[in-house]
């Protein structure tokens, strides 16, 4: 069976979705693995490491997608134009990348009128068997840690406490907006550059690891901030007057400290705006705003996307796509959460796809299959309604510091998928819950 690493096209990605590590074990399990030419030089991964590891090079991307059963991505495949990456793909190929699902109708209306099985690496649950396949983890942790880094760098003073003969320097003051896996990390990392830190987020159990971590916790504990939290370990709505009262004291510390950073993120929504235009007006000059949102609208009202703005004598920083810019680090950790999912949809007796479609994790992750749109969690993919009635209520999305809440409760629920002997295997197991691609189905999402 093959399987196809493909360079990646998009703009600023600079990960690959397999390292020489991955491509060995790959191999190991039986598959043909074929790397396109040049696809992890921007990770620092040559041609040659990959061949080393047993890989075949592929000159172009049409020799590389050639006869694939498999296709591994960081990044969602481009539908039309003329890089289009999913013209005359077979049907059934299977496509695993980071798809971005609330904000991709087009493509996804795409992927199903290809019959491609497509998965969602941001969606895996959040459980405790699908951790080692958590990209959302992994790519924030190293967003958070390298958010203090790039702030760090156009910050004109130094971040620790230094005794001189001289005289003393202060040490510089962070604050951490959202306290999920990118805000623990910029926190970490804050503090061991020896910066006096605070955090804030509005779920309450976020407070003990804030203050595990040496920082201070910031927010209005009152009752409803205590019941703020979901089963799941996302925040909840907040009413409009705890809103305007822990507005007040976010305000009122953003206006003493040095750096901002704000890592929150909604399901399916833009992000919410956490610093407003006031809000930097009221900064020292010279404090820095890192803005690890700006892909999704961004936290700070006047963030530019992909660029460091000065505004009112503050930088702010928007870059996009923190962990490409660890593309090293980003790429082996993303391409072992990959291989970890690959391996749960594949049979080591027969050396080919089996695919167990009541599997939470595959349920949780399969976004189109056969023609169509599987994901409840989708908009513009309708239900499966045994009998005629009330469509079930849409529940709230949720706040979910750092990155979107992996939907994962209902899709694909046949089981069985065909594996056979061929080179190339496709699944044959149809999920239930399915609706064929409708372009009046469309609708925007939020961040992803």
């Amino acid at each position: 069976m093959k399987i196809a690493i493909p360079k990646e096209r998009r703009a600023n990605e600079t990960r690959v979705a397999a390292s020489p590590e991955t491509v060995k074990k790959l191999i190991a399990l039986g598959c043909d693995v074929v790397v396109e030419k040049g696809a992890g030089s921007s990770a620092s991964f040559t041609d040659e490491a990959f061949k080393a590891a047993g890989a075949t090079i592929g000159k172009d991307a049409a020799t590389t997608y050639k006869d694939a059963a498999v296709i591994l991505k960081v990044q969602k495949p481009i539908t039309g134009g003329k890089e289009d990456e999913i013209k005359g793909l077979a049907k059934s190929t299977v496509v695993i990348s980071i798809t971005d699902p609330y904000r991709s109708t087009k493509e996804l209306d795409a992927f199903a009128k290809s019959e491609l099985t497509t998965f969602a690496m941001d969606f895996v649950p959040r459980i405790t068997r699908a951790q080692s396949m958590d990209v959302l983890s992994s790519q924030s942790n190293l967003a958070g840690y390298k958010a203090i880094l790039d702030g760090a760098a156009v910050f004109n003073r130094a971040f620790p406490m230094m005794m001189t003969a001289a005289g003393t320097i202060a040490p510089a003051k962070v604050f951490v907006m959202g306290a999920g896996v990118a805000g623990l990390q910029a926190i970490a990392t804050a503090r061991r550059l020896g910066a006096v830190v605070s955090a804030t987020d509005v779920r309450p159990a976020s407070k003990e690891q804030v203050e595990s971590l040496g920082a201070s916790f910031v927010a209005v504990e009152d009752d409803e901030f205590k019941q703020a939290e979901t089963a799941g370990g996302y925040a909840k709505e907040m009413s409009d007057a705890y809103k305007a009262k822990q507005a007040a004291l976010i305000a009122e510390t953003i206006a003493k400290v040095d750096m901002v950073i704000t890592t929150a993120l909604i399901p399916g929504r833009p992000a919410p705006v956490l610093v407003t235009a006031d809000m930097v007006k009221s900064m020292k000059p010279g404090s820095v705003i890192v803005d690890l949102a700006v892909e999704a609208g961004g936290n700070c009202e006047l963030s530019q996307a992909g660029k460091v703005a000065v505004k009112h004598d503050v930088f702010i920083v928007g870059y996009e796509n923190m962990p490409g810019r660890i593309a090293t680090d980003a790429s082996s950790l993303y391409s072992r959460n990959v291989y970890n999912f690959f391996e749960l949809l594949f049979d080591k007796e027969t050396k080919n796809l089996k695919i167990d479609w009541e599997d939470e994790i595959v349920k949780g992750t399969c976004v189109t299959h056969e023609g169509s749109i599987v994901h409840p969690a989708l908009a513009h993919a309708e239900k499966e309604k045994p009998t005629p009635a009330k469509p079930a209520p849409v529940k709230k999305a949720e706040v979910a510091a750092d990155a979107p809440a992996k939907t994962a409760k209902k899709t694909p629920t046949k089981s069985g998928a065909k594996s056979g002997a061929k080179a190339k295997a496709s699944p044959k197991a149809k999920p239930a819950a399915k609706a064929k691609a409708k372009p009046e189905d469309k609708k925007d999402g939020g961040s992803a």
